[in-house]
């Protein structure tokens, strides 16, 4: 492949300590070099990026793109390459009896890195309405264990809903089991906080490395005390290390939960979108717009690239490979507008805030491919122009039921 030289930007790598302006030479879908004024290689194709932001791509750990499968699915090329995603977990739509149909026909021929947590329900997340928990027997450590460990190039952990509308009256008894899956495979668990399911009891047996997600959800059992302070498990579950992630989607997050947790210190690990039938079209859109509302709630914009890019990678345990722009490293960069004016961004309680910053994607990078967002819409489609007919009858009437608001763009 010849020399790609993206020249002149504002390159922000968290990683490295590197937030300047700077050039990437890209040879062979790798990082060639990342340095001020370089000479640019003979023959090499220059790509003016000057007043613009680059990153490494980022990396999105909660997002749902078993198209065609779940009622959840949207397709992931469409969804990232348009959007400065080069690596998209999918937080387990997949359960080891439908694993295999994943690895084939969604990861393996994606062009965006797509990995993905196997759930502890042998069933995933097929079918929207009904709690894949609320049934233990569909839990099993052993065969959710045994696929994690069989495929490690596409497996990140091991992904449970603890919500009494996903568990039913199981309490946390679906957490022991993926605990059990994930000391069984070496790995980690993600687990989905909601109402009906005591906070602290979730808390107390998750380990360091664990991911929390919806930290913000604002809903039922939130991070905070019914006086407004951070709960005492919350602060005792960060310093045991248990990593905090955001997972908007279309009804977990909540601008005042995140703006108080921001004001008091206590700022997400990690950013991601929980992008999903349910929430691509609003309130969460995409990668860039949800992280855009941390800019405007006090974030800089050196810990919001931290968020997305080396903090995600380290959770899944993938930061010797992702989430920075090291040299010899794939190519994978994002690069963005950074706009200032009035904006408007929603939460998923129907809230509205007006802020003064927005990202907007100007180009993605993946592995030396170099993707404009119109060139994806061309090739691709829009995510949400996949979502069946029957998957938005149904998805209308479970947001209607959930009082979880939904928007176009």
């Amino acid at each position: 492949m010849a020399d790609t030289v993206l020249a002149g930007g504002r390159v922000i790598d968290p990683a490295r300590g590197i937030d300047g302006v700077m050039d990437v030479v890209i040879a062979d879908g790798s990082i060639a070099d990342v340095a001020a004024g370089i000479t640019p290689p003979i023959g090499a194709r220059i790509l003016d990026v000057s007043g613009k932001v680059v990153t490494p791509g980022w990396v999105d750990i909660h997002a749902h793109v078993y198209w065609g499968v779940t009622t959840w699915g949207i397709r992931a090329d469409a969804l990232c390459l348009a959007s400065g995603v080069t690596t998209i977990v999918d937080a387990g739509s997949p359960g080891w009896a439908n694993f295999r149909g994943f690895h084939e026909w969604i990861a393996r021929p994606a062009v965006t890195r797509v990995l993905t947590f196997v759930h502890i329900s042998g069933i995933g997340l097929t079918y929207g309405p009904v709690g894949e928990m609320e049934d233990i027997r569909y839990a099993d450590p052993e065969l959710t264990a045994e696929t994690i460990r069989a495929h490690p190039d596409v497996t990140t952990g091991v992904k449970v809903r603890q919500g009494r509308g996903q568990v039913g009256d199981n309490g946390v008894e679906p957490l022991r089991k993926a605990v059990e899956a994930a000391e069984a495979a070496s790995t980690r668990v993600m687990t989905h906080i909601g109402a009906g399911v005591p906070l602290p009891d979730v808390l107390g047996l998750m380990r360091a490395g664990d991911i929390v997600t919806h930290c913000f959800q604002g809903r039922g059992d939130t991070i905070f005390t019914d006086d407004g302070d951070l709960l005492p498990d919350v602060r005792d579950a960060r310093e045991r290390g248990i990593i905090f992630d955001v997972g908007h989607g279309g009804g977990s997050f909540h601008f005042p939960t995140g703006r108080r947790a921001i004001e008091n210190g206590f700022l997400p690990d990690v950013i991601s979108s929980d992008l999903h039938t349910l929430s691509v079209e609003g309130p969460a859109f995409d990668m860039p717009t949800t992280a855009s509302k941390f800019l405007n709630m006090g974030m800089d914009v050196t810990d919001v690239i931290a968020a997305v890019t080396t903090a995600p990678a380290r959770a899944i345990g993938r930061d010797d490979t992702l989430g920075s722009l090291r040299v010899g490293d794939v190519a994978d960069i994002a690069v963005f507008d950074l706009e200032e004016g009035e904006f408007e961004f929603q939460d998923t309680h129907d809230i509205t805030e007006v802020g003064t910053l927005r990202l907007t994607t100007y180009m993605t990078v993946r592995a030396g491919q170099v993707w404009y967002p119109a060139d994806v819409v061309e090739q691709f489609g829009r995510p949400e122009e996949s979502i069946p007919p029957t998957v938005r009858a149904a998805n209308g009437a479970m947001a209607a039921a959930a009082g979880i608001v939904t928007r176009g763009k």
